[in-house]
């Protein structure tokens, strides 16, 4: 069975799961399973393909590095030109972007890179088109700009958001304030700061842990987190990156649909590329 077949397996049990404090444990060892099948396919050595590859090897130049992700024919290509004056192809079908399309702007004395990258398409995390390539270059970018076409369905941005979710890569969110020691013997101590009920229990961080053979390790919770955030931690491997939601041709909607595209978080609209600009002082922050 391969890789992505077992991690397909592994979400489909998950599915069926309900989600209690009876099956926590459960859950829990069957999300470690998940994150150690992901970590294989974003190793070159056993996934095939990580970061880098024939047009993807760009040198880090300048302040700070933004990478444009987005779904084909979004606009990203225009947005880079429009931006930085350097030429990526534009046409009227999907995929014309192969490569990563390195680009340049300068914005209050700072020199900030900017990469149009190829279009991703569903299943991008496991592997399909060129997806291992695009995101595992997104993850060493400062800035992402997630390119959305406001006459597709909005449910463009959660599955964007899932395939960079799928490769470590936590979209405007902070590392999980956990403390974790591996130690010799005594178990598994875990404690937590949290009054009242918790996302996580002794139970569920055990069957965590044992899913990664550590049986001895002091645990502490700064604030209340779940499984995800416990993995994340255990993993080490996670990037934690900014990210504004360019959502493009926004003159071809109605003012009530434009009131609807406001509610979304980390949000820039975009008729004309100026309007980037008061967005940019995310590029130039020091991460959190």
């Amino acid at each position: 069975m391969s890789v992505i077949q077992k991690i397909k397996e592994i979400e489909d049990e998950m599915a069926r799961t309900q989600k209690n404090k009876a099956t926590m444990g459960h859950l829990g060892m069957l999300k470690a399973k998940l994150a150690k099948l992901r970590r294989e396919l974003l190793e070159p050595s056993k996934g095939g393909g990580g970061g880098g590859g024939d047009g993807f090897d760009v040198n880090k130049v300048g302040d700070a590095r933004v990478g444009f992700v987005g779904f084909p024919s979004v606009g990203k290509s225009t947005l880079l030109t429009k931006l930085t004056g350097t030429f990526s192809e534009v046409a009227a079908y999907e995929f014309t972007t192969l490569t990563c399309v390195p680009g340049i702007v300068r914005y209050r004395g700072a020199k900030i890179q900017m990469l149009d990258l190829p279009g991703i398409i569903e299943g991008a995390k496991d592997g399909k088109g060129r997806g291992r390539q695009v995101i595992s270059t997104a993850r060493t970018c400062n800035l992402i700009l997630i390119v959305l076409d406001c006459l597709k369905p909005l449910t463009h941005k959660k599955l964007i958001e899932h395939e960079l979710e799928g490769f470590g890569i936590r979209l405007n969110k902070k590392p999980p304030n956990i403390t974790f020691k591996k130690k010799d013997k005594g178990g598994i101590n875990f404690t937590t700061s949290v009054q009242g009920p918790s996302r996580l229990d002794l139970d569920a961080v055990k069957a965590v842990c044992a899913e990664y053979k550590i049986h001895n390790a002091d645990i502490h919770l700064a604030e209340d987190y779940d499984i995800d955030d416990l993995v994340d931690v255990i993993e080490g491997s996670r990037v934690y990156v900014p990210a504004i939601y360019v959502v493009n041709k926004i003159d071809q909607i109605t003012l009530e649909e434009l009131e609807v595209m406001n509610k979304l978080p980390h949000y820039c609209p975009v008729r004309h590329v100026l309007y980037l600009a008061g967005q940019m002082s995310y590029v130039i922050r020091p991460r959190q």
